[in-house]
């Protein structure tokens, strides 16, 4: 995919855009890890992250659009599952999904300097891949923590994709959903990989939109039917993308 970005632009992304944001992710980070446990579940503590995202994606130009959000319940608790195509997708999630969620992540961004402190004290899951016994108590956590409308966010592909196609699903949130028996909220990510694939670190403004879906019953599924509510949950995230 061949990217034209004027050079006043790439000047500006270098010199001013990138600057904001390292020095904004900072501010956040030290906000979220004073917040959380003083404010622990509380939209007061989830504020600096959604007003991060909406930053992060005014600074570089690109708009989002949201459709269906009449779909969606605030204080209801979801497993919400949407296609990953780039790092624009957590900029956008934070800054425009209304519920307050935990991020189940990979373990590796533990490691990012103030960043990693700040989700863990946000509560957010880190997921050690590496490990199944780890692997099975980060699940458990996750569990135990979607209660009184609070939803956890997974990228069930479980990586960016390398093409801008949707990739197979990973089956540990289908899981969750069924050991809990709480509704399934897909989501559709448009755009995100033509504004930054997971190969460049330059940005090309534009829109991203941000679709979501009806909820999906898992009742339906239970007990034996995992496999088709993954692939129920793929092709219905997969129809909105082009």
């Amino acid at each position: 995919m061949k990217r034209k970005i004027h050079p006043l632009f790439l000047l500006y992304q270098l010199l001013v855009a990138y600057p904001l944001v390292l020095m904004l992710t900072l501010i956040v980070a030290l906000a979220t890890i004073v917040l959380s446990p003083l404010f622990p579940g509380h939209p007061i503590s989830y504020f600096p992250a959604r007003w991060w995202g909406r930053a992060v994606c005014f600074l570089f130009f690109v708009k989002v659009e949201i459709e269906g959000l009449d779909k969606v319940d605030p204080k209801r608790s979801y497993v919400i599952l949407a296609n990953h195509q780039s790092v624009f997708d957590i900029f956008v999630i934070y800054g425009w999904l209304p519920n307050l969620f935990k991020w189940i992540m990979k373990a590796e961004l533990r490691r990012i300097p103030f960043v990693g402190k700040a989700c863990e004290a946000a509560g957010h899951i880190f997921l050690n891949r590496a490990n199944p016994v780890a692997t099975l108590h980060s699940i458990e956590k996750a569990e135990r923590q979607l209660i009184n409308g609070l939803s956890v966010v997974i990228f069930p592909e479980g990586t960016r994709t390398h093409t801008g196609n949707i990739g197979t699903f990973k089956k540990g949130a289908f899981y969750i959903a069924a050991d809990l028996n709480l509704p399934i909220l897909p989501v559709s990510i448009s755009g995100a990989f033509e504004r930054m694939p997971r190969s460049s670190f330059l940005i090309k403004p534009g829109t991203i939109r941000l679709c979501f879906h009806t909820a999906i019953n898992v009742s339906g599924y239970l007990p034996d039917s995992t496999s088709e509510l993954l692939k129920h949950t793929h092709a219905v995230i997969a129809s909105e993308l082009s």
